[in-house]
């Protein structure tokens, strides 16, 4: 049992400490948190979620050995803002994931956000040449401290929302149904989702002008 100077006289309950503030940086474009989440694609008709286990593995084990396999969700995170921009992709190759970083990076960029560092773990894509070069030479490449996922932990909480409000927050039929509604829910992540970590603000309110240039 806590002791009285624990606890809160007119509940009973235990007093709560204050959480310690969080590393954060200043302003937008200071810090991008890029990762990639493997997603179980659904198999036509229906996955285990639909059909139950027994039907929905039968079914998946129609397409072939592995089922469908997995569609790889490539994230770029503002550390500031919590502005996210993500694409659903095939792979997880060093040119993929290239590719990815020159098409976020021009997002932000039309978002007045200046990119001068990016957060990655230490997967072969992200160690290759192919994307240093993508980065270029005005982009700081910072890379997570091995079996530390928590060092990109912005990008680790932005996978833990998606999966529980996009990913698996409705049943569906098929793996390009969902994939279909992605853009819709990422807007209304960006746009329309108040962020505890920011105070209540929407990552779009943390950025100057994308408001008026994504109503």
């Amino acid at each position: 049992m806590p002791t009285l100077a624990h606890v809160d006289r007119a509940t009973g309950l235990p007093v709560r400490k204050p959480k310690p503030i969080r590393y954060e940086a200043a302003a937008p474009g200071e810090l991008v948190h890029v990762d990639i989440k493997k997603l179980g694609r659904i198999p036509d008709g229906g996955g285990w979620r639909m059909l139950g286990k027994q039907i929905g593995k039968k079914n998946n084990n129609g397409h072939g050995r592995g089922g469908r396999g997995y569609a790889f969700l490539h994230h770029a995170v503002d550390d500031h803002s919590r502005l996210a921009y993500s694409e659903i992709l095939g792979d997880e190759r060093k040119e993929t994931a290239a590719g990815f970083w020159r098409r976020a990076n021009a997002f932000f960029a039309e978002a007045g956000i200046t990119v001068t560092a990016v957060m990655t773990d230490n997967g072969s894509c992200y160690r290759s040449g192919v994307f240093a070069v993508a980065l270029g030479d005005r982009v700081k490449h910072r890379r997570t401290r091995a079996y530390r996922p928590q060092t990109n932990g912005k990008v680790e909480r932005f996978n833990r929302t998606l999966a529980t409000e996009w990913a698996y927050a409705a049943v569906y039929d098929s793996d390009e149904a969902r994939a279909a509604t992605y853009d819709t829910w990422l807007h209304h992540y960006n746009h329309h989702r108040p962020h505890t970590g920011i105070g209540g603000q929407t990552p779009s309110d943390r950025v100057h002008n994308l408001p008026g240039k994504y109503n």
